[in-house]
């Protein structure tokens, strides 16, 4: 099975083909974009294929990261696999972040419970964690630092994600620490994705709503569209006189 993977969970726009099969990469593309997934990653796509030497008749399936991460960017990612897979008639396998990091924090020191924790602003982790044999046994869920403290130290787990410093200091002790970022290696994806096969349609995977919202000064009244029409001049306050048949109106 030759897959595409597509990630755009946090800064990076990335896509790579992985024969599943063999057991290996066939090319990426990868940038460090911060924003303006939606711009480029077609463009990412498409250089992914061809360094694989790959078209897209030939793949198999299509794997997305689908969060915690960018509001925007799950948006983008999932969409660009949802409709690939559809116009290609293959599956789109979502595999999330929480998971991939996990992952690669096992594979570094295996046999080890694994606790991955993004830092999601105003004083909250989104996080997961993860038994010896990379089960899930809590969240994927919004927690704070002193809970997120406590599953890690309890469980000696090993440490994943960008919340991995806070997590640490807040213990007082060390940690063995896998990959400090926000979102794995594309290739990760590639192979969580092989191994779990067909499921449910990805979804985008929000831990919380959107931060960006309307300012309410900048919101604009809402017409109300039962409201009578007016007949005739006369509830304009108008006094109309006929106009001759020369007469134009001004």
């Amino acid at each position: 099975m030759k897959l595409l993977a597509i990630d755009c969970a946090a800064n990076l726009c990335a896509a790579c083909v992985y024969d599943a099969g063999a057991g290996a990469e066939l090319g990426r593309h990868v940038l460090d974009l911060g924003k303006g997934h939606a711009e480029h990653l077609m463009a990412v796509i498409e250089a992914a294929l061809n360094a694989g030497g790959m078209g897209y008749k030939g793949l198999d399936a299509i794997a997305v990261s689908v969060g915690p991460g960018s509001f925007t960017g799950l948006r983008v990612g999932v969409s660009a696999a949802r409709g690939l897979a559809l116009a290609l008639k293959v599956p789109a396998i979502g595999v999330t972040t929480l998971e991939a990091l996990a992952a690669e924090a096992a594979n570094t020191f295996p046999g080890r419970a694994v606790l991955a924790a993004l830092d999601a602003g105003r004083g909250e982790l989104h996080a997961a964690l993860f038994d010896k044999a990379l089960v899930l046994t809590y969240g994927p869920a919004v927690a704070n630092l002193a809970q997120a403290t406590a599953l890690a130290t309890g469980a000696t787990a090993v440490l994943a994600g960008t919340a991995t410093p806070q997590i640490a200091a807040a213990a007082g002790h060390d940690f063995d620490i896998g990959p400090v970022a926000a979102t794995a290696d594309i290739v990760t994806y590639a192979r969580l994705a092989a191994a779990k096969g067909p499921g449910e349609k990805p979804k985008p995977f929000y831990l919380r709503g959107a931060d960006a919202k309307p300012q309410a000064g900048y919101i604009l009244p809402r017409q109300d569209r039962d409201r009578p029409k007016r007949h005739g001049l006369e509830e304009q306050g108008r006094n109309p006189q006929k106009r001759g048949s020369g007469e134009k109106e001004s």
